[in-house]
């Protein structure tokens, strides 16, 4: 590893670091919205037979047990129970943009580095290429075989390594962004439904709590 970064010239130090970055921040990325993603169905499930019965208390308790955006966004409506409908669409709306930056956090340095390492990469083939042809210029148009594979050797490296750390970034970069478009998709049906659970008139069946 260490032969191939000298071999490579300078810019394969800076390619190595952008490596570094992209899998720290895939990494830390993938860990917290690992934790930020719940079964919605089953939390929402619960809370609803405690609402119809109610039990406003114990659904707050539940929403304020679990951690994340989803549980966050449940918790804005059931802190403000007999809000109107307009006003609790309004606050679970404003909850859930306001958890939309945490949830995207660091995802344009993956970002950027999958477009830009490339591009290093590139500047480093160019920078190989020319050294060829310095050395080919540098003995009146001859060069030993030696002088040559030299040049070219550091250029395809370099293109290899922009390429080697570039396309997983990218690959990771759209994953995690699935993935927040999930959890939104969960804090906006957690919002709705939450919303009419609290303004919807008690069903003949349901029985407050005494």
């Amino acid at each position: 590893m260490l032969e191939l970064l000298q071999k490579g010239g300078p810019l394969m130090w800076i390619i190595l670091l952008c490596s570094v970055v992209a899998l720290g921040v895939f990494l830390e990325r993938l860990i917290y919205l690992h934790r930020a993603s719940i079964l919605v169905g089953e939390l929402l499930g619960g809370l609803s037979l405690l609402i119809r019965n109610g039990r406003i208390a114990e659904a707050l308790g539940e929403c304020s047990s679990i951690s994340g955006p989803v549980a966050r966004v449940l918790l804005s409506a059931l802190m403000r129970p007999k809000e109107l409908r307009d006003v609790l669409q309004s606050i679970t709306r404003d909850s859930a943009l306001l958890e939309i930056p945490k949830l995207e956090k660091n995802l344009s340095i993956l970002s950027a580095l999958a477009y830009v390492t490339p591009l290093v990469g590139l500047l480093g083939m160019v920078l190989g290429l020319l050294d060829a042809f310095l050395a080919v210029s540098a003995h009146g148009g001859y060069a030993t075989a030696e002088e040559l594979s030299r040049g070219v050797y550091e250029s395809m490296l370099n293109a290899a390594a922009g390429l080697a750390v570039a396309i997983p970034a990218f690959i990771g970069h759209s994953y995690l962004t699935a993935r927040v478009n999930d959890i939104i998709h969960d804090m906006e049906r957690a919002g709705i439904e939450i919303v009419n659970l609290l303004t919807s008139p008690p069903s003949e069946g349901d029985q407050p709590a005494a």
